[in-house]
């Protein structure tokens, strides 16, 4: 598409806007017009002059959610972040992309599948491994855009033409070529150890898919027989791994225990004979001080068993069954044999006894079941080589964390880490490249051809048959290769070339193991590159008490439920503004409500100017509001003259220069914010500025030029206030994209402000001039006219004056009288002011009958005669009541303080709260005392 062909695509032009902003009527219009034009592409960029010849690029990979996925509020925070990034670089004129994507997700789309044949009566191994894979497939094909259809509806500006998918052809070639060079490097190895291993999914989970929750068990003591006799106490929390027992070991300094070491001890109910050895792992201070060995089912056994050379028996079945090891208790369930194993070494006179015991207990994250330690053959990798590269790259400033005190967490964990398990007993997944020949010769390759040709080398023959290792490998091992295989690795595509290393990752801190980490370290092995340059790590979304969604708490948000709701523009901007970096956040009806009203106050401003600005606008070069603000001399001279006529001149008036200032100011600090990765803070201080700055006071104070009869002054304050409008849409449209453009649509442009204000150009940082010098005299000169028009409409609403009746004041207000004379007319707008009645002096007299007086600023003091205004009388008597029932609050309290009983029994805390309400008492005295002298009562 052409730029004239978007041009005249443009969903939203200029006309008449309803009266408040409709999310709905405008979301998917929006978004399918820029989806459809190609703004979402750094080619388009380049091809409308968008982006800056020589700019770096600005890449993010997004964490691809797992094709099983239901949009949650977490896929949302990190959605508004990422495009809130990838806008703002946009705008700036860097080529952007946003590589869009989604994960395989092995487990749970397995365990998807395996649900409904299990509706249908079958199971996996009722259709085979080939037909159940092509049942995943036909899944996916179904159900698996879900949740790309979600991020659609987040307004998320990716690049859908390089959508991936992590078992597309490109990234399963990607996967194979580096689970071979690992191998080839010595980092892949084949062996038995003792793993986590989930029962309900019956497959291996790496250490970190392990989640410790604390679980009310018990402790439990028996008696472990010795031959010739006698017996030790032992004690365990899982007595149906008694059956995998092959020692009983004891402190080698534990006098209760020293003429029992070297003797056979026999298997409660097995009758298997094992030793009773020594050795100084054991803690002599729990339970008995004896430990029973099961070098099979413990990682701490595991070690000790190798240390004594013990035998290693594994009782169960991988569905958690015990096997034949177990003897009677084969075939049970490892909580029935728990049960049973346990009544039976009662009735044998073996229990000593058992008591409560809450412990920490390991988890499957997958299936949340369980973890039991077993032994199993499996793949690897060798972590620590990698580990030492990756803490080398982040210590010598390759990679940067937002916030930085992860990098500590980050430290910790490589320096201890263990040997990564890689392969899952499942079907759906990519399938370990490696076959087998007959004596388990294992020959991994490209593919099946490759791999006879290496095993015809070996035996020396080419009819071997071979079968291919039945395991897939863990999800994550896909994962890690992200930022380099979406970009075509380990092909030198152009791609690759122009947008690897990417520029930011953006996740939350909960996967800095499971993926940050390890795409830190597979991009240094295998392109001897870091993947990125900066991790931003964002916080957890939280329900208003604090606590962690769940569906089993009942407090999971479904954001879609709240983008019909708010609207998208305010779910973004709550999410944005509300979190920090690293820390997490809570969502609540207030903070959506508050965003709500902020769309809709920006789209009434844009309602209001598009009205202003009458038929024929045409908007002028910002520089040339530029050039008329630098003309001006900031002397009290220069600025009487500016009063007068404004016919034949392009003057700008205070008001003016102050929001341009103003813009100037929250533009820079934006700018530097947000290139800090503050994001809510940046959005923090564009919400302030839009709203209590450009829309209360700006919009109030162009007001009367805008409706008067001096055409020049209307036409300056209406260039003023769209140039102000429009720089504030564009740095607010990363943060609410859809509000930003529909009203950015409704207004006029000038020749080559581009098709779209997603294709717009960021304000430079200093806009207010070419000097990039803010304008200080306007802003102080400003700010005192704020300060007194906010201290005359307090006093007129406490003496109830009507509305819109003009007052008198007059203003002492020392060296600032002439720039504050010079704008009278301002002040006199603003606060509602008689011009007639209005004295602004360095030091002039105070009036007779001044019954309210302002202090503003320094040395600024506004008297206001309001007799004849109020009814003195009634006034005195409200006030005279106020004053007595104040006056008797102090008196209650003083009472309470001076009782001793309650001062010295009652928290502190309670105490403090009264002594503060008496303080509030006794200042509400004195300003209603104040208030009456001022009435001359």
């Amino acid at each position: 598409m052409s730029p004239k062909d978007r041009s005249s695509a443009r969903p939203i032009t200029p006309g008449e806007m309803d009266k408040a902003w409709e999310p709905h009527a405008f979301e998917t219009l929006i978004y399918r017009w820029w989806e459809a034009s190609g703004f979402f592409r750094p080619e388009t960029q380049r091809e409308l002059g968008q982006s800056d010849p020589d700019a770096a690029p600005f890449v993010i990979p997004m964490p691809p959610p797992n094709v099983t996925g239901q949009l949650h509020t977490g896929h949302a925070l990190t959605a508004a972040s990422e495009d809130l990034l990838i806008r703002f670089h946009r705008l700036r004129g860097r080529p952007a992309l946003w590589i869009p994507g989604s994960d395989h997700a092995g487990i749970a789309t397995q365990s998807v599948v395996e649900r409904e044949l299990g509706k249908q009566g079958i199971t996996r191994h009722d259709l085979g491994r080939d037909e159940f894979v092509e049942r995943v497939w036909e899944w996916k094909a179904e159900f698996g855009d879900r949740i790309t259809e979600q991020h659609r509806r987040l307004g998320v500006s990716c690049d859908w033409t390089r959508e991936r998918f992590t078992l597309d052809d490109g990234l399963s070639r990607a996967v194979v070529e580096s689970f071979l060079a690992l191998h080839e490097r010595g980092l892949i190895y084949r062996g038995t150890y003792l793993v986590n291993w989930d029962c309900e999914l019956q497959s291996v989970i790496s250490d970190i898919e392990v989640e410790f929750e604390d679980v009310e068990g018990a402790l439990y003591e028996f008696k472990y027989p010795l031959d010739g006799g006698g017996f030790i106490p032992v004690v365990t929390t899982r007595p149906e791994t008694i059956l995998g027992d092959t020692a009983v070991a004891v402190h080698p300094d534990d006098e209760r225990y020293g003429d029992v070491v070297g003797r056979t001890a026999r298997v409660p109910m097995l009758d298997r004979p094992i030793p009773v050895i020594a050795d100084p792992y054991v803690d002599r201070d729990f339970g008995s001080g004896a430990l029973k060995v099961t070098p099979g089912h413990d990682p701490n056994d595991y070690l000790l068993g190798k240390t004594h050379g013990l035998e290693e028996i594994n009782i169960f079945h991988p569905d958690g069954r015990l096997n034949d090891n177990a003897g009677p208790y084969a075939d049970m369930d490892r909580f029935e044999a728990r049960a049973k194993l346990w009544a039976d070494m009662e009735a044998a006179g073996l229990v000593i006894g058992t008591k409560a015991h809450v412990h920490p207990v390991g988890h499957s994250q997958r299936s949340h079941t369980i973890v039991e330690p077993m032994l199993s053959t499996q793949w690897f990798v060798k972590m620590e080589p990698l580990a030492a590269q990756a803490i080398a790259a982040v210590r010598e400033g390759q990679v940067d964390f937002v916030p930085p005190r992860f990098e500590k967490e980050f430290y910790h964990w490589l320096e201890n880490i263990r040997d990564w398990v890689i392969s899952r007993q499942l079907w759906w997944g990519h399938r370990i490249p490696v076959w087998y020949g007959p004596d388990e010769t294992a020959f991994p390759a490209r593919d099946e051809a490759a791999a006879h040709a290496a095993a015809t080398a070996h035996y020396g023959r080419d009819d071997v048959a071979l079968t291919q290792d039945e395991d897939v490998l863990d999800t994550w091992f896909s994962s890690a290769l992200w930022p380099f295989s979406t970009l075509g690795w380990p092909e030198e595509t152009e791609d690759l070339a122009r947008y690897y290393p990417a520029s930011v990752l953006e996740t939350g801190y909960d996967i800095l193991f499971f993926w940050v980490a390890r795409m830190i370290m597979m991009g240094l092995e295998l392109t001897d590159r870091v993947p990125f340059h900066t991790v931003y790590l964002h916080g957890m979304v939280r329900d208003p008490e604090g606590r962690k969604m769940s569906k089993s708490l009942g407090n999971a948000v479904d954001p879609e439920d709240l983008i019909a709701q708010y609207g998208t523009d305010a779910l973004r901007f709550t999410l944005i503004t509300g979190s920090t970096p690293g820390v997490d956040m809570k969502l609540t009806d207030e903070r959506l409500e508050g965003s709500r009203n902020f769309a809709n106050k920006l789209w009434n401003v844009g309602r209001f100017i598009q009205g202003s600005l009458g038929e024929g606008f045409i908007p002028r070069a910002f520089d040339e509001l530029i050039a008329a603000r630098d003309a001006l001399e900031h002397t009290d001279a220069a600025r009487d003259t500016s009063k007068q006529s404004h016919s034949g001149r392009d003057d700008l008036e205070l008001a003016d220069r102050w929001i341009l200032s103003r813009l100037a100011h929250v533009n820079e600090r934006a700018t530097d914010l947000l290139e800090r990765f503050q994001l809510g803070e940046a959005g923090r201080q564009l919400y302030e500025f839009a709203w209590h700055e450009l829309a209360d006071w700006y919009v109030e104070a162009a007001k009367a030029r805008l409706y008067g009869d001096d055409a020049a002054a209307a036409d300056t304050a209406r260039q003023v206030l769209y140039h102000a409008f429009t720089r504030t849409l564009t740095m607010l449209h990363p943060f609410m994209p859809y509000v930003t453009e529909a009203v950015w649509g409704h207004l006029p442009h000038a020749e080559g402000d581009g098709p779209a204000l997603i294709m717009a150009r960021w304000p430079t940082s200093s806009p207010i001039s070419s000097s990039g010098r803010r304008d200080e005299a306007a802003e102080a000169t400003f700010t005192l006219i704020q300060d007194l028009v906010r201290g005359i409409r307090n006093a007129r609403a406490e003496y109830d004056v009507e509305p819109g009746r003009r007052i008198a004041a007059t203003i002492a207000a020392g060296g600032q009288a002439g720039p504050l004379a010079a704008d009278a007319e301002l002040l006199v707008t603003l606060a509602r002011l008689d011009p007639e009645a209005l004295t602004i002096g360095a030091a002039p007299p105070a009036p007779e009958g001044a019954h309210a007086t302002v202090v503003a600023g320094e040395g600024v003091e506004a008297w206001l005669p309001l007799a004849g205004m109020v009814d003195l009388d009634k006034e005195r008597g409200r006030l005279d009541a106020e004053l007595d029932k104040a006056r008797g609050e102090v008196e209650r309290l003083n009472d309470v303080l001076a009782n001793e009983g309650f001062v010295s029994r009652a928290p502190e805390a309670v105490v403090q709260r009264e002594r503060d309400r008496r303080t509030e008492a006794v200042a509400r005295v004195a300003a209603l005392e104040e208030r009456l002298a001022g009435l001359g009562g």
